[in-house]
Order: C-alpha cells, then sequence, then structure tokens
C-alpha cells in the first residue's frame, strides 16, 4: 500500500432538501489500498459512493480523485452499484465487450482481460450464456469483470456480495485482493462484517457522519473488551438471570445468542467469569427427572471482540429499537421434547438425468433452528420446496407437522410460514394493506389482528409509516416487514430462505432476535443463508454438496471436527505471497485478509516449515506465523472443497 493518496474528501457536505445525508466527511483512500465503509441503512454510504463516482454533484466540501473532479477521471473509476448493470438479453461475452467499447479499451487488450477476470472468477466456461441466465452471484462476479475492463486506478463496489454464495465470494474477494497488489485503490461498502475484516482500513458511518475509522486491528483494540464465548446446557435462562443478576450492568457490556453459545462483551473478563459461573452453579434442572444439564457445566473461552461488537457497541443507543412490544402468543398444547416438525428420510428430486437432490436426509425439531447452507446451486432451494410441500420428491418420505402424508393440504399449509428469497410482498400496496392482506390469507382472528400488525410494525421500526407504498422501502426495512408478515398466524414450522440477504448487522441481530424468541415458544425454523456468522445462531447446521448433505452438526462441532490447522501468516510483501502459495496450494487454502494470509493445512508441523522454505527461495519473509480457530466460513471453504474431491462426509455433535 502506497501512502499516496487518490481520493481525497474533505468536509464533505450533501443535501436532499432539507435531509442532510452526508454530513462533513473527511478521509482519504491510499493507492493499493483496500477501503471498507460499513454501518446501517441509511448511513449514507451510496450517497458518498455517487458523489466519489461522479455520478452527482456535492453540496458543499471537496473531493478529489487522481488530483481532480471525479467527474473528470470517471474513464479512470470502475464503478459497481447496488443494483445489476447488466444487460439480460447480451451473453457474458457481449456484456463485457459492450463494457469494452465504451470505457475505451482498446482492442487489442480486451481478450487478455477478458480471459484474466473471467478464469479469475470461473466464469471462462460461461462466456456465452445470457447473463439473464446466470445466478445471482454469478450476476455479481460478471458485474465485477465488467467494472474492471478498463484497468480503472480506482474501483467502487457497493455491497458487492449480497446474495452471493460463501464459495463465489471468497473468488470475488480473492480476486480483489489481486487488483489492490496491481496498485489500484478500492472502496467496498458491505453490510457483512465477517467481509469488512479484509479491508486494510474501514469507516463507520451512522446518519451520514464518520463514528470511527481506523484498520480492523485498531477497532477492535479501540473497544476496551473481550469477548467470552459461554457454552453450556439452559442458555437463554442462564442469559435471562445474568442481566438481572446484582452488578450485572457494571461487569457485562453486551450478551448475545447464539445457537450453541453466549458472546458476552466486558472489559473485566475476570469479574465477568465469576459472574457467570456464580449465576450458573445457582441454577437449577428444568426438573427432577430432566436430562438436560444444570447452567453450571458452562465453559468460558476468552476471545478478542469482533467487528460486529465494535458495530454495535458504537451505535448502541444511536439506533432505537423496540424490544419492549411482544409478540401475541396463542397458547399450544405442550410437546414432547424430541417430536419431529420437519424430517426428510432419503428424499431424491431428479429432473431428466439430473438429481438436484440425492438422498437427502435431515430432521428438525419443534423449537429449533435448522441452518442448511451450500453454495448456489446446491440444492437447498429445491429441498425446501419438498420438505414444505411445494413440490413433490421423486422418492423418498417425509414428515410435516406430524403429518407423512397429503402435505399440500390447505389445512396443513395454515399451519407453515414461508418466507422466500424474493419478497413476498406487494410493491403496490401499502405497508399497512399488506399485513392485513396477509392476515386474510392466514385466516387470523379479528381479536389478534390489531395486536399482530402493531408488532410488526414496532419490531421493524416502521411505526407511523404504515401508508407508505411498500415499494419505496430499501431492503433492509422491506425484509424485516416480510419476515412479520411470514408469522402472522404465529406458524407451528417456519421456512426462512435467505431471510436477511442485504440487511444491515443491527437490522440482522434484531430479525435474529425475533427468530430465536419464536423458536423458544415451540416453532420449528428451517432457514439458509449465505452469510456463514449468521448461521452461528443456528442450533444444527446441514452442509450441502451437488444435492448431497455432506457435513452436519452444531456450529462448534463443525467448526471443531475440521482436520488440519488454519494458519493466520504475515509477510514482507502479502501480495506476492498470495499469488505464490494460491499456486503452490490448492487454490482455496489460501485467502487475504487485510496485511494477512489466512491458510489452511492439513499437517502444521511439516507443511508450516515448507511454506517458509518456499517463499524465502523467493525472497519473502514470514513475518509472523499463528494458529486459528476455523470460522464457519473457513469450515464451509473446506468442507464443500474436499467433498468435491471426494472425500467422505463430515457429521458433527
Amino acid at each position: 500500500m502506497s501512502a499516496e493518496s487518490l481520493v481525497t474528501v474533505k468536509e464533505l457536505v450533501k443535501n436532499y432538501g432539507q435531509t442532510q445525508a452526508v454530513k462533513n466527511l473527511n478521509f482519504s483512500i491510499n493507492q493499493g489500498e483496500l477501503f471498507g465503509l460499513i454501518g446501517p441503512d441509511g448511513a449514507g454510504k451510496t450517497t458518498t459512493f455517487h458523489i466519489l463516482g461522479g455520478i452527482m454533484n456535492a453540496t458543499s466540501g471537496e473531493v478529489l480523485a487522481l488530483g481532480r473532479k471525479p467527474r473528470d477521471v470517471r474513464l479512470e473509476i470502475g464503478y459497481l452499484t447496488q443494483q445489476f448493470s447488466l444487460y439480460q438479453d447480451l451473453s457474458i461475452d457481449e456484456n463485457l465487450r459492450y463494457v469494452a467499447g465504451i470505457r475505451e479499451v482498446p482492442a487489442g487488450e480486451f481478450e487478455a482481460r477478458s480471459v484474466k477476470y473471467l478464469r479469475a472468477m470461473d466464469l471462462l466456461r460461461f462466456r456465452d450464456r445470457l447473463a439473464g441466465k446466470l445466478s445471482g452471484g454469478m450476476k455479481q462476479k460478471l458485474a465485477l469483470c465488467c467494472a474492471l475492463m478498463a484497468s480503472p486506478k480506482i474501483l467502487l463496489l457497493d455491497e458487492p456480495t449480497t446474495g452471493v454464495d460463501p464459495v463465489s465470494r471468497r473468488e470475488f474477494w480473492d480476486l480483489l485482493s489481486t487488483v489492490v497488489g496491481d496498485g489500484v485503490s478500492v472502496a467496498v461498502a458491505t453490510p457483512y462484517l465477517d467481509e469488512a475484516e479484509r479491508c486494510n482500513r474501514l469507516i463507520l458511518m451512522h446518519e451520514g457522519e464518520i463514528q470511527e475509522m481506523g484498520s480492523v486491528p485498531e477497532l477492535k483494540a479501540g473497544l476496551h473488551m473481550k469477548r467470552l464465548e459461554v457454552r453450556g446446557g439452559r442458555l437463554q435462562a442462564l442469559q435471562t438471570r445474568l442481566w438481572a443478576a446484582p452488578g450485572s450492568t457494571e461487569k457485562i457490556q453486551d450478551i448475545q445468542a447464539f445457537g450453541d453459545r453466549l458472546d458476552v462483551l466486558t472489559a473485566e473478563p475476570e469479574a465477568a467469569k465469576a459472574l457467570i459461573n456464580s449465576v450458573a452453579a445457582e441454577m437449577e434442572p428444568v426438573d427432577e427427572k430432566s436430562e438436560s444439564p444444570a447452567a453450571g457445566t458452562v465453559s468460558i473461552e476468552v476471545q478478542e471482540p469482533t467487528l460486529e461488537n465494535v458495530f454495535v457497541n458504537r451505535l448502541k443507543g444511536k439506533v432505537h429499537v423496540d424490544t419492549e412490544t411482544r409478540y401475541p402468543q396463542v397458547a399450544r398444547p405442550p410437546r414432547t421434547g424430541n417430536e419431529e416438525a420437519i424430517a426428510a428420510r432419503s428424499i431424491f428430486k431428479i429432473f431428466g438425468d439430473f438429481k438436484a437432490v440425492n438422498n437427502v436426509s435431515l430432521s428438525v425439531k419443534y423449537g429449533e433452528i435448522y441452518g442448511l447452507l451450500g453454495a448456489n446451486g446446491a440444492g437447498k432451494t429445491t429441498t425446501i420446496k419438498m420438505l414444505c410441500g411445494l413440490i413433490k420428491p421423486t422418492k423418498g418420505d417425509m414428515v410435516l407437522c406430524g403429518a407423512k402424508s397429503n402435505l399440500r393440504s390447505p389445512i396443513l399449509r395454515q399451519r407453515l410460514g414461508y418466507m422466500s428469497q424474493k419478497f413476498t410482498l406487494y410493491d403496490d400496496l401499502t405497508i399497512l394493506e399488506n399485513l392485513e392482506f396477509y392476515c386474510g390469507v392466514y385466516q387470523v382472528k379479528d381479536r389478534l389482528r390489531d395486536e399482530r400488525i402493531n408488532w410488526v410494525l414496532a419490531n421493524s421500526g416502521l411505526k407511523g409509516q404504515e401508508s407508505m407504498l411498500t415499494g419505496r422501502l430499501p431492503g433492509g426495512w422491506k425484509q424485516r416487514l416480510a419476515f412479520g408478515a411470514a408469522v402472522m398466524h404465529q406458524p407451528e414450522v417456519l421456512f426462512l430462505d435467505e431471510p436477511t440477504s442485504g440487511v444491515d448487522p443491527l437490522a440482522r441481530r434484531e430479525m435474529w432476535r425475533m427468530i430465536r424468541e419464536f423458536a423458544c415458544e415451540g416453532t420449528a425454523v428451517l432457514v439458509t443463508t449465505h452469510f456463514l456468522e449468521e448461521a452461528e445462531h443456528c442450533s444444527q447446521l446441514g452442509f450441502m454438496v451437488a444435492g448431497e448433505l455432506v457435513a452436519e452438526g452444531s456450529p462448534s462441532g463443525i467448526k471443531e471436527s475440521q482436520p488440519g490447522q488454519l494458519l493466520e501468516m504475515r509477510f514482507s510483501d502479502v501480495g506476492a505471497a498470495y499469488e505464490l502459495l494460491s499456486n503452490t496450494l490448492d487454490s482455496w487454502r489460501v485467502s487475504v485478509f487485510a496485511d494477512s494470509l489466512h491458510i489452511v493445512v492439513d499437517d502444521p508441523d511439516t507443511e508450516l516449515s515448507k511454506i517458509i522454505s518456499v517463499t524465502k527461495n523467493a525472497g519473502i519473509e514470514v513475518v509472523e506465523a499463528r494458529p486459528l480457530p476455523f470460522s464457519l466460513e473457513d469450515s464451509f471453504i473446506s468442507i464443500v472443497k474436499r467433498a468435491s474431491n471426494g472425500d467422505a462426509k463430515v457429521s458433527a455433535a
């Protein structure tokens, strides 16, 4: 990264009428730097990008790109917007040729660049396919290739990986690392904080202002806190009792519930550990016959805070979220602890000669959150459609709400909730009209309608906006409203297909709070997501590859079951080290995170020394090497790649 600034922003202000969208921004982006913008919906990130890209003028302040006004150097700036900027009826190759023409790319350079970027994105074999026939992830990768065709010196990416599966997302970011290594300045806005970890520097924005700026280590260190991972029995009860314990507000800053653990944020880790152990030890079993262990058996691990901890802690109190309005529940008959809500026994779905789903078996109990994960085309959506009775399996047996046959009956469907990948709302109806429509469809009783509509509005942050057309809502608010519509009738079983795609971290956290509340009341939840940090909220996970279920287990169990070791390594030249090692090792084993590489090795004792030897022979010095625990994304990539190579299935308790 060069000290030369290719982008300089001073006292930037942008007003829309009486609304000040951007307020006195000051920052610079250096040559060869990966610069991130994070913040909740409406923070001003897209407006800032429009000004940096020369699309709109600032109200006041100074913005320079390559020493000139952005409008005067637009041929030197690549810009990937939130909406796909592709022609759906043109092929991949035709889209690239069109962009190359309007960006004045010399004909002699077009072929070399197109092959280079398409090969890096695994799109070369599809270059004759129409853009309209591509998956969402493939479209985003093509859009990046188009943005790179003119070899821009500045690249602006506005939420580029929304809806992109983890494997494609890893390929996307690895290509960005190569681009940055070539000296391009890249600015990226993302709602995914695991992606933001890859940036050299970040700014956290809220309501048009910069709240924090610095590198990821600087932002985490500035929190002056530790994160305690707490595992054990009866975590929900433990969380409630911790907040009620004397002295908890002085020792504990935040508690976040995940599928099989609590994350406790604290400035006093030893005092917080003592408090947790004390509260856990006082908890009794549910009853004398209960086999569930008392929470007194908790384990506590001290970890560094995450970027999400920084994000939430910095904005706490600035974003109002209604957590007091409770969902008006109707009492249900008690269920036994092992009663299946959803089950599949060796189900197949075959289209001609193609096995979309191949011998999948799974089980989801009432009160459980099951995450079904996989790359695009893995068979997740087809599996969900079979499980909820929308399509029939070619063969195999299923259970839904206790029923084993007639799964398409209208009576059974009244007991299900379904939120699809596409918004299930009518854009030309108001917010209130959409909610009233779903109350009618689901036959919600009159005495409950107003209470449940009020709950959706309160928890979506849409009180007072009832008469707004739904089509005018930003994506994050629309997703929260769609979730509310899907649970209007208190379903016994809830199917959520990528429910938080494009939702900012604060809104995502609140949506998962609502999902957990339904699970705690006995609803069985089956969810798909491309965001692997989010999958930590599930109690059980299943990973699909090419129509098969190749791994199952709890989030912690899956991470602990990974073979080998994840290493974080720093080098004297990280770009050169990445290029060398990604060609020396399997490419999926090496990924760039800011100024370091994450490398997966099967035998660290022998492979680490080989890596040091290979890089030293190339004139690259190893500055630091340390082991890291596997994240779910690391685990997912490892499982998918190993399964693609024919390795055995993984099972984790």
